[in-house]
């Protein structure tokens, strides 16, 4: 390739970046601000994470192309603590979860990742499209209301929340959203056909929101989105206050009947007090975290969240990392996309953001229109900056359903569809895995999806592999009889390898050769030395041979556990 070929490509691949980071900012900007809202913090907290979190992964990150921000797994985690102690304590949670994470990317213990079974990757690819789905849909209803729910507060005890009805089949809106949506997804699927000039996410987006703005055509935009979940939050914590005074006084039978009514009251707007209106925002500020130390509930919880946030956010994170690996054929620095998330965490904290982690939806668009190098997520981040500092009446504008649609491709996009052709064709406890982790996923988090999976894993190999020891019999040169074992001597195998001998029919010398076989733990040693006891109150002796190097020092780590004859027999190679 000659200078001018490379100068080139590098020219498109820095448009494509450019394009792409577009894009990926538009689309930053109403996920983040749903998030805050997730959280029970103000959308800047959010924005203001998608930013720090974009900038310094994309920047300093071991994934080029990869895009971090704040997501939906680790709000939906700080509810608690921002509800019962406030959002400082969130703050300080964030700040110690970075702090978490970059001690495991300098320690490189973030290569575990790399093990994950297949199975479990695919229940987590699969979960988390699905997650990212559903989560679509909370566009699709009205009347937008705060009630009272008894299976929302901490501890069973209720809480108010916002709730909403479905759209109706004869609700115009309905139609109106649907026709943009299914517009969007047609323009992302057949733009490329055309031309790859702009990225067919950007193309949608912006085609969508000249239409509304120039036509009678009415749907929400994310200006609406902002506003009105502004006011429900308010709302909501207004009626939460006013309750928690009268709360003391209340019988158990009136506290669901005095909530319904106090969640049932209409506020009026005054009461709300001031509250900002639109995107515009300055410029995020250090700040410390003003918490009282002698709080040690708060600062027991905050520490507790801080690991929660901390393993949740790297197991997204690198797990989004092996996929866009195997999506590109590159290959990502854990150790230093660990690092770099955790000094994300950190930097957003003492600026007043909720923090986050890689993003695999964001990750997929910015992937699909064409953004590989660090130039994507850093313009990403730099844009959506920009735009709610300078130009956010230009993101205000953006119809909701323009990037539901996009967020539908991206699902389409994220989900393993090949993983639907695996029944029958592969053992039936991968399939039970793909689907416990992806279920797990909806319905729980990410780090427990991932933890059941893998255990289960875990669980069908020692079971299938306590199925692989054999024990032969074999006559050597001497004379002598000499059994042979092959397999692994470990945890999942000791009782199929104490049910192999049958020691009062054996000799008085037995012999028992290593050579095809392997302790592998404390419970296969005691297997062992519970054999060897056995022949021994028979009269009889158990006499060990051909252990390998790394065996025989097993053993000879067991110290007191192998009693002094055994032992000898073991070391000596009788």
């Amino acid at each position: 390739m000659n200078e001018e070929t490379k100068s080139i490509s590098k020219g498109r691949q820095i448009k494509n970046d450019v394009l792409s980071g577009l894009t990926v900012a538009l689309a930053l900007v109403p996920e983040a601000v749903a998030f805050a809202f997730v959280a029970g913090v103000d959308p800047f907290v959010g924005l203001y994470a998608a930013f720090f979190m974009g900038f310094i992964t994309a920047a300093f990150g071991g994934r080029p192309g990869m895009i971090s921000g704040a997501t939906g797994a680790m709000a939906v985690v700080m509810t608690v603590l921002v509800a019962d102690y406030g959002v400082a304590y969130l703050f300080v949670a964030v700040i110690l979860a970075g702090i978490w994470q970059v001690i495991v990317g300098l320690l490189k213990l973030g290569r575990f990742i790399r093990i994950l079974p297949h199975p479990v990757m695919l229940g987590f690819v699969n979960g988390l499209a699905i997650v990212i789905g559903l989560a679509q849909f909370g566009q699709f209803k009205t009347n937008h209301r705060v009630a009272w729910s008894e299976e929302t507060g901490h501890g069973g005890g209720g809480d108010f929340v916002v709730a909403s009805d479905w759209m109706s089949w004869g609700n115009p809106q309905l139609w109106t959203l649907l026709v943009i949506v299914v517009a969007t997804m047609l323009i992302i699927q057949f733009l490329p056909k055309l031309t790859k000039a702009v990225p067919a996410s950007l193309a949608a987006i912006v085609i969508g929101t000249l239409v509304v703005q120039f036509t009678p055509i009415e749907t929400q935009t994310v200006a609406d989105v902002v506003n009105s979940q502004r006011v429900l939050q308010a709302e909501k914590e207004l009626k939460r206050e006013q309750f928690h005074e009268i709360e003391d006084d209340l019988k158990v039978g009136e506290v669901r009947t005095k909530a319904e009514e106090l969640a049932a009251m209409p506020v009026d707007r005054a009461d709300l007090g001031p509250l900002p209106v639109g995107l515009k925002a300055g410029l995020p500020t250090f700040q410390l975290p003003e918490i009282d130390f002698d709080n040690r509930a708060a600062l027991f919880a905050a520490l507790a969240l801080s690991f929660v946030l901390a393993a949740i956010g790297l197991i997204e994170s690198l797990m989004t990392l092996s996929l866009i690996d195997e999506i590109t054929e590159t290959r990502g620095s854990t150790p230093r996309e660990c690092i770099a998330q955790g000094a994300g965490n950190i930097v957003s904290g003492f600026f007043g953001g909720m923090g986050g982690c890689a993003m695999i939806g964001q990750s997929m668009i910015n992937i699909r229109s064409g953004g590989r190098g660090r130039l994507s997520g850093i313009s990403a981040a730099v844009l959506l900056l920009a735009f709610i500092v300078t130009a956010p009446k230009l993101i205000e504008m953006i119809p909701v359903a323009s990037l539901i649609g996009v967020m539908f491709m991206v699902v389409i996009a994220t989900f393993s569809w090949s993983s639907l052709r695996l029944f029958g064709k592969v053992p039936k406890s991968d399939i039970l895995v793909i689907i416990v982790v992806s279920a797990v996923t909806v319905l729980h988090d990410l780090a427990i999806a991932v933890l059941v999976g893998v255990l289960i894993c875990a669980l069908v190999y020692a079971w299938e592999r306590s199925k692989d020891l054999r024990l032969q019999k074999k006559k050597r040169e001497d004379g002598r009889d000499v059994y042979e074992i092959e397999g692994n001597i470990y945890f999942g195998t000791t009782q199929e390898f104490r049910e192999l001998f049958q020691p009062a029919q054996d000799p008085e010398q037995t012999y028992l050769s290593f050579a095809r076989a392997k302790v592998c733990d404390q419970s296969a040693i005691e297997a062992i030395h519970s054999l060897s006891e056995k022949y021994r109150s028979l009269g009889k002796r158990l006499y060990l041979r051909d252990l390998s190097p790394d065996c025989v020092k097993i053993l000879r780590r067991a110290g007191d556990m192998v009693d002094g004859e055994y032992f000898s027999s073991v070391s000596g190679g009788h």
